[in-house]
């Protein structure tokens, strides 16, 4: 019979054992713990179906109606679990709340000769733990920076020297403007990106330094979890100022080679923002793939709105100056700053 376990055994096993969500697949996509891979039980429909049946008769109704339908794909799910358990012949397992569903599968899995652990309170319980490790204790040095400084490259010239940063743009796949979505991929969403941020915090030392990009709320679609904002406000904050036109040059470097009509989409997202004639101006520069007044005419709503939050929910933040946006030389200065 599967041994029951806690969620921390459970996430200690998962670096050696593959994770089995057998929730439905649209269960699975709303947010899954890291790296788990997906044998549903039931499909969407076949779960709603059990769920109603649960409701609306009994407990008994609804067990009979799951019967009906995983009997017809028992050797199906036996045979995709043989072949994800791999050598080890080890799978965990876990549903929502660990109930039949993840003991019905590990029942499966067993008879055909793997070991299986559950998740005891299953991917509940999991968020539950995301959730408590929002909230402890961590060190953070907060870059700061208007639109266009290279704060995700200093990131990644801080990780080569060995740092320990969180990228939360690349976690998002979003550079956190109206711009943010070019080139990247699909965002997850903000429960997958809870999950995403808890493992890349999980394999971190938090009595140490750990860089972090200075960010509204919001990174995309995706809401960066309370606690940690909290503390992101609280911690001391290197702005780096750069000059406007050097940060212009850097946007055109980043987004020129993007198609003119995705630009245009972007641009009419901040249309009130930047008003009337400022987005009538930036279109046309478009148009004639003039990128550079395009960048100008932007920055001018975003060095406003970040002067804005700077100012509105940071207490604690030092200005550095530099003359240009070169990650490799400004990753120096903020080092230098926070010894």
């Amino acid at each position: 019979m599967a041994e029951l376990i806690q969620i921390e055994y459970f996430i200690s096993l998962s670096a050696s054992h593959p994770v089995i969500d057998v929730r439905s697949p649209s269960e699975f996509n709303q947010g899954h713990i890291p790296e788990a891979l997906s044998i549903p039980l039931f499909d969407d429909l076949e779960r709603k179906v059990v769920g109603t049946t649960y409701k609306q008769i009994n407990k008994e109704a609804a067990m009979y109606a799951g019967l009906k339908f995983a009997g017809k794909k028992l050797v199906e799910l036996a045979k995709e679990g043989e072949k994800k358990a791999g050598m080890n012949k080890t799978l965990l397992v876990h549903c929502w709340r660990g109930g039949m569903r993840s003991k019905s599968m590990a029942w499966l899995f067993e008879t055909v000769g793997i070991t299986c652990y559950l998740l005891e309170g299953g991917y509940k319980s999991y968020r539950r733990y995301v959730h408590e490790e929002f909230s402890r204790p961590i060190k953070l040095n907060v870059i700061g920076g208007r639109t266009g400084s290279g704060k995700t490259e200093i990131l990644h010239h801080l990780k080569m020297d060995g740092e320990q940063i969180v990228d939360l743009e690349g976690l998002a796949h979003h550079k956190g403007s109206a711009f943010g979505a070019l080139g990247e991929l699909p965002q997850p969403s903000t429960e997958q990106f809870e999950n995403n941020l808890c493992k890349e915090l999980s394999q971190l030392e938090r009595s140490s330094d750990i860089w972090i990009e200075d960010e509204s709320r919001n990174v995309g679609r995706c809401v960066i979890p309370g606690e940690l904002y909290a503390r992101m406000r609280k911690s001391k904050i290197i702005f780096l100022d750069i000059p406007r036109e050097k940060r212009a040059l850097h946007l055109v470097k980043q987004y020129a080679e993007y198609d003119r009509e995705g630009l245009k989409e972007c641009v009419l997202r901040i249309q009130k923002k930047l008003g009337g004639d400022r987005t009538k101006e930036a279109l046309e520069s478009i148009d004639r793939e003039d990128y550079y007044n395009t960048a100008m005419l932007t920055l001018h709503y975003y060095d406003k709105a970040y002067m804005h939050s700077l100012d509105n929910n940071h207490d604690n933040y030092h200005v550095i100056h530099a003359e240009d946006v070169d990650p490799a030389i400004n990753t120096k200065l903020l080092q230098r700053h926070f010894i």
